[in-house]
């Protein structure tokens, strides 16, 4: 199974990591994007650190991200900068989604 996850608000941090990691722990993928206000969650190294499991990609939109600082120092990578079709491809792709 494929899962989405969309993080629009920083107050879900706990609660993305312990389902991208029983989702991962089953044997599925996770797609994690970042729009609005989670996209604060970037500067968080627990958060970001999500990109390095394997089966786990995680993009943001660029335009939500600047009025929070944009694109942060360090950020992995892995994390890909983009727009909200980054958003509609993981809607497309994904079997269930799931909005935090």
């Amino acid at each position: 199974m494929k899962l989405g996850i969309m993080v629009t608000t920083d107050r879900h941090l706990e609660q993305v990591r312990g389902i991208t990691r029983a989702a991962i722990a089953k044997g599925h993928s996770v797609r994690i994007f970042a729009t609005d206000e989670g996209t604060k969650l970037l500067a968080d190294s627990q958060f970001s650190a999500l990109s390095a499991l394997p089966g786990v990609s995680m993009s943001y939109c660029d335009h939500s991200a600047q009025p929070f600082g944009g694109r942060p120092a360090g950020l992995p990578e892995a994390i890909a900068q983009g727009s909200q079709f980054e958003n509609a491809v993981m809607n497309s792709e994904s079997d269930k989604v799931i909005v935090l």
